[in-house]
Protein backbone atom coordinates (compact mmCIF):
# COMPACT_ATOMS: atom_id res chain seq x y z
CA UNK A 1 0.00 0.00 0.00
CA UNK A 2 2.78 2.42 0.95
CA UNK A 3 4.58 1.58 -2.30
CA UNK A 4 1.49 2.58 -4.30
CA UNK A 5 1.08 5.78 -2.27
CA UNK A 6 4.59 6.88 -3.27
CA UNK A 7 3.56 6.60 -6.92
CA UNK A 8 0.40 8.59 -6.22
CA UNK A 9 2.53 11.27 -4.56
CA UNK A 10 4.69 11.35 -7.67
CA UNK A 11 1.59 11.84 -9.83
CA UNK A 12 0.53 14.72 -7.58
CA UNK A 13 3.94 16.36 -8.04
CA UNK A 14 3.59 15.95 -11.82
CA UNK A 15 0.15 17.60 -11.73
CA UNK A 16 1.60 20.54 -9.80
CA UNK A 17 4.30 20.84 -12.47
CA UNK A 18 1.58 20.91 -15.13
CA UNK A 19 -0.36 23.64 -13.35
CA UNK A 20 2.67 25.82 -12.61
CA UNK A 21 4.00 25.31 -16.13
CA UNK A 22 0.64 26.28 -17.63
CA UNK A 23 0.51 29.37 -15.42
CA UNK A 24 3.96 30.45 -16.61
CA UNK A 25 2.84 30.14 -20.22
CA UNK A 26 0.64 33.19 -19.68
CA UNK A 27 3.63 35.54 -20.03
CA UNK A 28 6.24 35.63 -22.84
CA UNK A 29 8.91 36.26 -20.21
CA UNK A 30 8.23 32.96 -18.43
CA UNK A 31 6.74 30.88 -21.25
CA UNK A 32 9.96 29.03 -22.11
CA UNK A 33 10.54 27.88 -18.53
CA UNK A 34 6.85 27.03 -18.16
CA UNK A 35 6.98 24.83 -21.25
CA UNK A 36 10.08 23.03 -19.97
CA UNK A 37 8.49 22.53 -16.55
CA UNK A 38 5.30 21.08 -18.04
CA UNK A 39 7.37 18.82 -20.33
CA UNK A 40 9.33 17.59 -17.30
CA UNK A 41 6.04 16.87 -15.55
CA UNK A 42 4.96 14.80 -18.53
CA UNK A 43 8.25 12.89 -18.41
CA UNK A 44 7.75 12.14 -14.72
CA UNK A 45 4.18 10.98 -15.46
CA UNK A 46 5.33 8.59 -18.18
CA UNK A 47 7.98 7.03 -15.94
CA UNK A 48 5.56 6.62 -13.05
CA UNK A 49 2.92 5.09 -15.33
CA UNK A 50 5.46 2.60 -16.69
CA UNK A 51 6.46 1.33 -13.25
CA UNK A 52 3.13 1.67 -11.46
CA UNK A 53 2.39 -1.66 -9.74
CA UNK A 54 -0.76 -3.37 -11.00
CA UNK A 55 -2.22 -6.60 -9.70
CA UNK A 56 -2.86 -8.10 -13.12
CA UNK A 57 0.12 -6.61 -14.96
CA UNK A 58 3.57 -7.21 -13.45
CA UNK A 59 6.16 -4.47 -13.78
CA UNK A 60 8.13 -4.73 -17.01
CA UNK A 61 5.38 -6.26 -19.14
CA UNK A 62 5.69 -5.13 -22.80
CA UNK A 63 8.56 -2.79 -21.90
CA UNK A 64 10.38 -3.47 -25.16
CA UNK A 65 7.41 -2.34 -27.25
CA UNK A 66 6.77 0.67 -25.03
CA UNK A 67 10.39 1.84 -25.08
CA UNK A 68 10.59 1.28 -28.84
CA UNK A 69 7.49 3.44 -29.31
CA UNK A 70 8.92 6.17 -27.08
CA UNK A 71 12.21 6.21 -28.98
CA UNK A 72 10.55 6.34 -32.41
CA UNK A 73 8.08 9.04 -31.35
CA UNK A 74 10.75 11.13 -29.65
CA UNK A 75 13.05 10.88 -32.67
CA UNK A 76 10.30 11.96 -35.09
CA UNK A 77 9.28 14.86 -32.84
CA UNK A 78 12.86 16.03 -32.30
CA UNK A 79 13.88 15.93 -35.97
CA UNK A 80 10.64 17.54 -37.16
CA UNK A 81 10.83 20.35 -34.60
CA UNK A 82 14.48 21.07 -35.42
CA UNK A 83 13.85 21.25 -39.16
CA UNK A 84 10.63 23.23 -39.22
CA UNK A 85 10.86 26.90 -40.13
CA UNK A 86 9.25 29.47 -37.86
CA UNK A 87 6.80 30.35 -40.64
CA UNK A 88 5.60 26.74 -40.57
CA UNK A 89 5.15 26.60 -36.79
CA UNK A 90 1.32 26.82 -37.02
CA UNK A 91 1.30 23.80 -39.32
CA UNK A 92 3.55 21.87 -36.91
CA UNK A 93 1.33 22.70 -33.93
CA UNK A 94 -1.75 21.62 -35.86
CA UNK A 95 -0.17 18.34 -36.97
CA UNK A 96 1.11 17.40 -33.51
CA UNK A 97 -2.26 18.27 -32.03
CA UNK A 98 -3.94 15.97 -34.55
CA UNK A 99 -1.65 13.12 -33.53
CA UNK A 100 -2.86 13.55 -29.96
CA UNK A 101 -6.42 13.04 -31.20
CA UNK A 102 -5.32 9.96 -33.14
CA UNK A 103 -3.88 8.50 -29.93
CA UNK A 104 -7.25 8.92 -28.22
CA UNK A 105 -8.91 7.09 -31.13
CA UNK A 106 -6.40 4.22 -30.90
CA UNK A 107 -6.85 3.90 -27.13
CA UNK A 108 -10.63 3.89 -27.47
CA UNK A 109 -10.56 1.29 -30.23
CA UNK A 110 -8.50 -1.04 -28.04
CA UNK A 111 -10.86 -0.61 -25.12
CA UNK A 112 -13.94 -0.96 -27.31
CA UNK A 113 -12.80 -4.26 -28.74
CA UNK A 114 -10.39 -3.43 -31.53
CA UNK A 115 -7.68 -5.52 -29.89
CA UNK A 116 -9.84 -7.96 -27.97
CA UNK A 117 -13.64 -8.37 -27.92
CA UNK A 118 -13.93 -6.71 -24.52
CA UNK A 119 -17.51 -5.58 -24.65
CA UNK A 120 -18.82 -8.44 -26.80
CA UNK A 121 -17.40 -11.07 -24.48
CA UNK A 122 -18.00 -9.30 -21.19
CA UNK A 123 -20.99 -7.08 -21.95
CA UNK A 124 -22.64 -7.87 -18.66
CA UNK A 125 -19.60 -6.79 -16.59
CA UNK A 126 -18.97 -3.44 -18.31
CA UNK A 127 -20.98 -0.45 -17.21
CA UNK A 128 -22.81 1.72 -19.70
CA UNK A 129 -20.88 4.71 -18.40
CA UNK A 130 -17.50 3.19 -19.25
CA UNK A 131 -18.79 2.13 -22.65
CA UNK A 132 -20.20 5.57 -23.40
CA UNK A 133 -16.98 7.25 -22.25
CA UNK A 134 -14.91 5.13 -24.62
CA UNK A 135 -17.15 5.97 -27.57
CA UNK A 136 -17.13 9.67 -26.70
CA UNK A 137 -13.34 9.69 -26.43
CA UNK A 138 -13.13 8.05 -29.85
CA UNK A 139 -15.49 10.63 -31.37
CA UNK A 140 -13.73 13.70 -29.94
CA UNK A 141 -10.29 12.30 -30.79
CA UNK A 142 -11.35 11.52 -34.36
CA UNK A 143 -12.67 15.05 -34.89
CA UNK A 144 -9.44 16.52 -33.47
CA UNK A 145 -7.36 14.24 -35.72
CA UNK A 146 -8.96 14.84 -39.12
CA UNK A 147 -9.86 18.43 -38.29
CA UNK A 148 -6.22 19.15 -37.46
CA UNK A 149 -5.07 17.45 -40.66
CA UNK A 150 -7.33 19.72 -42.72
CA UNK A 151 -6.20 22.78 -40.72
CA UNK A 152 -2.63 21.76 -41.52
CA UNK A 153 -3.50 21.54 -45.21
CA UNK A 154 -5.07 25.01 -45.19
CA UNK A 155 -2.15 26.57 -43.33
CA UNK A 156 0.42 24.92 -45.59
CA UNK A 157 -1.39 26.03 -48.72
CA UNK A 158 -2.07 22.44 -49.78
CA UNK A 159 -5.82 22.98 -49.53
CA UNK A 160 -7.41 25.96 -51.28
CA UNK A 161 -10.25 27.48 -49.23
CA UNK A 162 -11.87 28.95 -52.33
CA UNK A 163 -12.11 25.59 -54.09
CA UNK A 164 -12.89 23.28 -51.17
CA UNK A 165 -16.51 23.99 -50.35
CA UNK A 166 -19.52 21.97 -49.21
CA UNK A 167 -23.11 22.51 -50.34
CA UNK A 168 -25.13 23.24 -47.19
CA UNK A 169 -22.23 22.51 -44.79
CA UNK A 170 -24.33 23.17 -41.68
CA UNK A 171 -26.94 20.64 -42.78
CA UNK A 172 -24.29 18.04 -43.62
CA UNK A 173 -22.63 18.49 -40.24
CA UNK A 174 -25.94 18.19 -38.40
CA UNK A 175 -26.80 14.95 -40.25
CA UNK A 176 -23.37 13.43 -39.53
CA UNK A 177 -23.57 14.45 -35.88
CA UNK A 178 -27.05 12.92 -35.57
CA UNK A 179 -25.77 9.64 -37.06
CA UNK A 180 -22.85 9.58 -34.62
CA UNK A 181 -25.06 10.23 -31.59
CA UNK A 182 -27.61 7.63 -32.72
CA UNK A 183 -24.86 5.04 -33.25
CA UNK A 184 -23.35 5.72 -29.83
CA UNK A 185 -26.70 5.44 -28.06
CA UNK A 186 -27.48 2.19 -29.84
CA UNK A 187 -24.08 0.66 -29.07
CA UNK A 188 -24.27 1.60 -25.38
CA UNK A 189 -27.77 0.10 -25.16
CA UNK A 190 -26.73 -3.03 -27.08
CA UNK A 191 -23.05 -3.64 -26.19
CA UNK A 192 -23.08 -7.19 -27.56
CA UNK A 193 -23.82 -5.97 -31.10
CA UNK A 194 -21.09 -6.55 -33.74
CA UNK A 195 -17.96 -4.45 -33.49
CA UNK A 196 -18.69 -3.10 -36.99
CA UNK A 197 -20.95 -0.49 -35.39
CA UNK A 198 -17.95 0.95 -33.55
CA UNK A 199 -16.00 1.05 -36.81
CA UNK A 200 -18.90 2.86 -38.50
CA UNK A 201 -19.04 5.44 -35.70
CA UNK A 202 -15.31 5.97 -35.99
CA UNK A 203 -15.51 6.40 -39.78
CA UNK A 204 -18.33 8.94 -39.57
CA UNK A 205 -16.47 10.78 -36.79
CA UNK A 206 -13.34 11.02 -38.93
CA UNK A 207 -15.45 12.36 -41.80
CA UNK A 208 -17.13 14.85 -39.47
CA UNK A 209 -13.71 16.21 -38.51
CA UNK A 210 -13.17 17.20 -42.14
CA UNK A 211 -16.64 18.64 -42.72
CA UNK A 212 -16.41 20.52 -39.42
CA UNK A 213 -13.30 22.46 -40.53
CA UNK A 214 -14.04 22.85 -44.26
CA UNK A 215 -16.33 25.92 -43.91
CA UNK A 216 -13.87 27.75 -41.64
CA UNK A 217 -11.72 30.26 -43.50
CA UNK A 218 -8.02 30.99 -43.26
CA UNK A 219 -8.49 34.09 -41.10
CA UNK A 220 -10.02 31.94 -38.37
CA UNK A 221 -7.21 29.39 -38.24
CA UNK A 222 -5.89 30.64 -34.85
CA UNK A 223 -9.31 29.99 -33.34
CA UNK A 224 -9.58 26.59 -35.05
CA UNK A 225 -6.17 25.45 -33.80
CA UNK A 226 -7.06 26.51 -30.26
CA UNK A 227 -10.45 24.78 -30.43
CA UNK A 228 -9.01 21.53 -31.82
CA UNK A 229 -6.35 21.62 -29.11
CA UNK A 230 -9.16 21.79 -26.56
CA UNK A 231 -10.80 18.80 -28.25
CA UNK A 232 -7.59 16.80 -27.91
CA UNK A 233 -7.45 17.63 -24.21
CA UNK A 234 -11.05 16.49 -23.73
CA UNK A 235 -10.29 13.27 -25.60
CA UNK A 236 -7.27 12.63 -23.36
CA UNK A 237 -9.37 13.27 -20.24
CA UNK A 238 -12.01 10.82 -21.44
CA UNK A 239 -9.33 8.23 -22.16
CA UNK A 240 -8.08 8.78 -18.61
CA UNK A 241 -11.56 7.95 -17.34
CA UNK A 242 -11.61 4.75 -19.39
CA UNK A 243 -8.24 3.63 -18.01
CA UNK A 244 -8.76 5.00 -14.50
CA UNK A 245 -5.55 6.98 -15.01
CA UNK A 246 -5.72 10.10 -12.85
CA UNK A 247 -2.73 11.87 -14.39
CA UNK A 248 -4.16 11.46 -17.90
CA UNK A 249 -7.51 12.72 -16.65
CA UNK A 250 -6.07 15.82 -14.96
CA UNK A 251 -3.69 16.58 -17.83
CA UNK A 252 -6.53 16.31 -20.33
CA UNK A 253 -8.73 18.58 -18.24
CA UNK A 254 -5.97 21.20 -18.07
CA UNK A 255 -5.41 21.11 -21.83
CA UNK A 256 -9.12 21.09 -22.59
CA UNK A 257 -10.02 23.92 -20.23
CA UNK A 258 -7.07 26.14 -21.16
CA UNK A 259 -7.76 25.56 -24.87
CA UNK A 260 -11.40 26.47 -24.37
CA UNK A 261 -10.52 29.64 -22.46
CA UNK A 262 -8.03 30.66 -25.16
CA UNK A 263 -10.63 29.99 -27.87
CA UNK A 264 -13.16 32.24 -26.12
CA UNK A 265 -10.59 35.00 -25.64
CA UNK A 266 -9.62 34.88 -29.31
CA UNK A 267 -13.26 35.02 -30.38
CA UNK A 268 -13.67 38.09 -28.16
CA UNK A 269 -10.60 39.61 -29.83
CA UNK A 270 -12.42 39.22 -33.15
CA UNK A 271 -15.78 40.37 -31.70
CA UNK A 272 -17.41 37.16 -32.89
CA UNK A 273 -19.06 34.18 -31.26
CA UNK A 274 -17.59 30.70 -31.55
CA UNK A 275 -20.71 29.59 -33.43
CA UNK A 276 -20.17 32.40 -35.93
CA UNK A 277 -16.57 31.29 -36.45
CA UNK A 278 -17.62 27.68 -37.06
CA UNK A 279 -20.46 28.35 -39.50
CA UNK A 280 -19.64 31.83 -40.74
CA UNK A 281 -16.84 31.03 -43.15
CA UNK A 282 -15.13 34.36 -42.35
CA UNK A 283 -12.02 34.82 -44.44
CA UNK A 284 -12.71 31.74 -46.58
CA UNK A 285 -11.95 33.62 -49.74
CA UNK A 286 -8.33 33.86 -48.71
CA UNK A 287 -6.05 36.81 -48.75
CA UNK A 288 -4.79 36.66 -52.28
CA UNK A 289 -7.48 38.72 -53.90
CA UNK A 290 -5.96 41.78 -55.49
CA UNK A 291 -7.22 45.19 -54.66
CA UNK A 292 -6.84 48.27 -56.72
CA UNK A 293 -4.34 50.89 -55.68
CA UNK A 294 -7.02 53.51 -56.15
CA UNK A 295 -10.31 53.36 -54.25
CA UNK A 296 -12.60 55.96 -55.83
CA UNK A 297 -10.75 59.28 -55.57
CA UNK A 298 -8.37 57.92 -52.94
CA UNK A 299 -4.77 57.17 -53.83
CA UNK A 300 -2.26 55.22 -51.78
CA UNK A 301 0.88 57.30 -51.43
CA UNK A 302 4.33 55.73 -51.34
CA UNK A 303 7.33 56.72 -49.25
CA UNK A 304 10.96 56.53 -50.30
CA UNK A 305 13.46 54.62 -48.22
CA UNK A 306 15.34 57.84 -47.46
CA UNK A 307 12.24 59.67 -46.24
CA UNK A 308 11.19 56.70 -44.13
CA UNK A 309 14.67 56.45 -42.61
CA UNK A 310 14.72 60.16 -41.72
CA UNK A 311 11.25 59.92 -40.14
CA UNK A 312 12.26 56.93 -38.04
CA UNK A 313 15.63 58.33 -37.02
CA UNK A 314 14.21 61.58 -35.67
CA UNK A 315 11.17 60.08 -33.95
CA UNK A 316 10.59 60.09 -30.22
CA UNK A 317 8.89 56.68 -30.28
CA UNK A 318 8.26 53.98 -32.87
CA UNK A 319 5.78 51.10 -32.69
CA UNK A 320 6.31 48.04 -34.88
CA UNK A 321 3.09 46.15 -35.69
CA UNK A 322 4.04 42.64 -36.91
CA UNK A 323 1.70 40.47 -38.96
CA UNK A 324 1.76 37.31 -41.02
CA UNK A 325 3.70 39.13 -43.75
CA UNK A 326 6.62 39.45 -41.36
CA UNK A 327 6.47 35.71 -40.70
CA UNK A 328 6.42 34.87 -44.41
CA UNK A 329 9.37 37.15 -45.12
CA UNK A 330 11.25 35.95 -42.01
CA UNK A 331 11.92 39.59 -41.22
CA UNK A 332 11.91 39.39 -37.41
CA UNK A 333 15.69 39.45 -37.01
CA UNK A 334 16.02 42.38 -39.40
CA UNK A 335 13.33 44.21 -37.40
CA UNK A 336 15.28 43.57 -34.20
CA UNK A 337 18.43 45.00 -35.84
CA UNK A 338 16.51 48.12 -36.86
CA UNK A 339 15.11 48.30 -33.32
CA UNK A 340 18.63 48.26 -31.82
CA UNK A 341 19.78 50.91 -34.28
CA UNK A 342 16.90 53.25 -33.43
CA UNK A 343 17.26 52.67 -29.67
CA UNK A 344 20.95 53.58 -29.89
CA UNK A 345 19.83 56.89 -31.41
CA UNK A 346 17.46 57.61 -28.50
CA UNK A 347 14.24 56.37 -30.10
CA UNK A 348 11.84 54.44 -27.87
CA UNK A 349 10.73 51.25 -29.67
CA UNK A 350 7.83 48.94 -28.80
CA UNK A 351 5.93 46.10 -30.53
CA UNK A 352 2.13 46.02 -30.75
CA UNK A 353 0.81 42.44 -30.68
CA UNK A 354 -2.78 41.69 -31.69
CA UNK A 355 -4.21 38.46 -30.18
CA UNK A 356 -5.09 36.99 -33.58
CA UNK A 357 -2.11 38.24 -35.60
CA UNK A 358 -0.56 35.38 -37.56
CA UNK A 359 -1.85 31.85 -37.97
CA UNK A 360 -1.77 30.47 -34.43
CA UNK A 361 -2.16 31.81 -30.90
CA UNK A 362 1.01 33.68 -29.93
CA UNK A 363 2.51 33.44 -33.42
CA UNK A 364 4.07 36.92 -33.33
CA UNK A 365 5.43 36.38 -29.81
CA UNK A 366 7.19 33.21 -30.96
CA UNK A 367 8.77 34.94 -33.95
CA UNK A 368 9.98 37.92 -31.93
CA UNK A 369 11.31 35.63 -29.20
CA UNK A 370 13.40 33.92 -31.89
CA UNK A 371 14.92 37.33 -32.64
CA UNK A 372 15.61 37.88 -28.90
CA UNK A 373 13.33 40.90 -28.66
CA UNK A 374 13.08 41.80 -24.94
CA UNK A 375 9.72 40.72 -23.54
CA UNK A 376 8.91 44.09 -21.88
CA UNK A 377 8.81 45.62 -25.36
CA UNK A 378 5.89 43.42 -26.40
CA UNK A 379 2.58 45.19 -25.78
CA UNK A 380 -0.81 43.51 -25.81
CA UNK A 381 -3.82 45.11 -27.49
CA UNK A 382 -4.85 47.52 -24.74
CA UNK A 383 -1.32 48.54 -23.74
CA UNK A 384 -0.35 48.99 -27.38
CA UNK A 385 -3.29 51.29 -28.08
CA UNK A 386 -2.32 53.40 -25.07
CA UNK A 387 1.27 53.63 -26.29
CA UNK A 388 0.17 54.49 -29.85
CA UNK A 389 -1.48 57.71 -28.62
CA UNK A 390 1.96 59.29 -28.14
CA UNK A 391 3.89 57.41 -30.83
CA UNK A 392 5.62 59.31 -33.62
CA UNK A 393 5.46 56.45 -36.13
CA UNK A 394 3.64 53.13 -36.36
CA UNK A 395 5.34 50.73 -38.76
CA UNK A 396 2.95 47.99 -39.92
CA UNK A 397 4.90 44.97 -41.16
CA UNK A 398 2.69 42.62 -43.12
CA UNK A 399 -0.39 43.12 -40.92
CA UNK A 400 -3.75 44.01 -42.48
CA UNK A 401 -7.08 43.12 -40.90
CA UNK A 402 -5.86 43.72 -37.33
CA UNK A 403 -5.15 47.40 -38.18
CA UNK A 404 -8.11 47.98 -40.51
CA UNK A 405 -10.05 51.07 -39.30
CA UNK A 406 -13.17 49.73 -41.06
CA UNK A 407 -13.62 47.57 -37.95
CA UNK A 408 -14.47 50.79 -36.09
CA UNK A 409 -15.91 53.06 -38.79
CA UNK A 410 -17.86 50.86 -41.23
CA UNK A 411 -20.95 49.10 -39.80
CA UNK A 412 -21.42 47.23 -43.08
CA UNK A 413 -17.93 45.70 -43.00
CA UNK A 414 -17.64 41.98 -42.15
CA UNK A 415 -14.99 42.87 -39.54
CA UNK A 416 -17.01 45.68 -37.93
CA UNK A 417 -16.73 45.56 -34.14
CA UNK A 418 -13.47 43.62 -34.14
CA UNK A 419 -10.99 45.19 -31.68
CA UNK A 420 -7.99 46.47 -33.65
CA UNK A 421 -4.64 48.08 -33.09
CA UNK A 422 -5.53 51.75 -33.55
CA UNK A 423 -2.40 52.75 -35.46
CA UNK A 424 -3.96 55.98 -36.72
CA UNK A 425 -3.54 57.35 -33.20
CA UNK A 426 0.16 57.68 -34.04
CA UNK A 427 1.33 60.84 -35.79
CA UNK A 428 2.46 58.86 -38.84
CA UNK A 429 2.06 55.33 -40.20
CA UNK A 430 4.15 53.35 -42.66
CA UNK A 431 2.75 50.12 -44.10
CA UNK A 432 5.17 47.52 -45.46
CA UNK A 433 3.41 45.25 -47.98
CA UNK A 434 4.12 43.44 -51.19
CA UNK A 435 1.00 44.80 -52.88
CA UNK A 436 -2.36 46.45 -52.27
CA UNK A 437 -3.98 43.04 -51.76
CA UNK A 438 -6.64 42.57 -49.10
CA UNK A 439 -6.18 40.61 -45.90
CA UNK A 440 -7.79 37.26 -45.11
CA UNK A 441 -11.10 38.96 -44.40
CA UNK A 442 -11.22 39.86 -48.09
CA UNK A 443 -11.99 43.56 -47.47
CA UNK A 444 -10.06 46.65 -48.48
CA UNK A 445 -8.13 48.57 -45.82
CA UNK A 446 -8.86 52.33 -45.70
CA UNK A 447 -5.63 52.78 -43.75
CA UNK A 448 -3.70 52.47 -47.01
CA UNK A 449 -5.32 55.67 -48.33
CA UNK A 450 -5.28 57.73 -45.12
CA UNK A 451 -3.45 61.06 -45.18
CA UNK A 452 -1.22 59.96 -42.29
CA UNK A 453 -0.11 56.82 -44.07
CA UNK A 454 2.61 56.03 -46.57
CA UNK A 455 3.18 52.68 -48.32
CA UNK A 456 6.56 50.96 -48.66
CA UNK A 457 6.13 48.15 -51.16
CA UNK A 458 8.30 45.06 -51.37
CA UNK A 459 9.41 42.03 -49.39
CA UNK A 460 9.33 42.93 -45.70
CA UNK A 461 12.79 41.58 -44.93
CA UNK A 462 14.40 43.32 -47.90
CA UNK A 463 12.60 46.58 -47.08
CA UNK A 464 13.73 46.50 -43.44
CA UNK A 465 17.31 45.68 -44.42
CA UNK A 466 17.32 48.60 -46.87
CA UNK A 467 15.89 50.84 -44.16
CA UNK A 468 18.72 49.80 -41.84
CA UNK A 469 21.25 50.98 -44.41
CA UNK A 470 19.45 54.29 -44.87
CA UNK A 471 19.15 54.89 -41.12
CA UNK A 472 22.87 54.26 -40.68
CA UNK A 473 23.57 56.94 -43.27
CA UNK A 474 21.15 59.32 -41.56
CA UNK A 475 22.33 59.19 -37.96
Amino acid sequence: MQYTQLFDLGFLIAVVMFVVGLRRLSSPATARNGNLLAAAGMGVSILLALFYPLEDAPIGQNFIWIILGLIIGAAIGWVTSKRVKMTAMPELVSMFNGLGGACAVAISMVELGGYQPLFEANASTVTAGVHATGLLAMFVGAVAFTGSLLAYGKLAGIVNDRKLKLPQPTLINMVLLALIVAGMVYKVAMPAEPFGIVLAIMGISLLYGFTFVIPIGGADMPVVISLLNAFTGVAAALAGLVYGNQIMLVGGILVGSSGTILTVLMCEAMNRSLLNVIIGGFGSTGGGAAAAGVDGDQVAREVTLNDAAILLSYSDSVVFVPGYGMAVAQAQKAVRELDDLLESNGVSVRYAIHPVAGRMPGHMNVLLAEADVPYPKLLDLDAANDFLKDATVAVIIGANDVVNPAAKDSPGSPIYGMPILEVLQAKNTIVLKRSMGTGYAGVQNPLFFHEKNRMLFGDAKASIENLIGEVKNTI
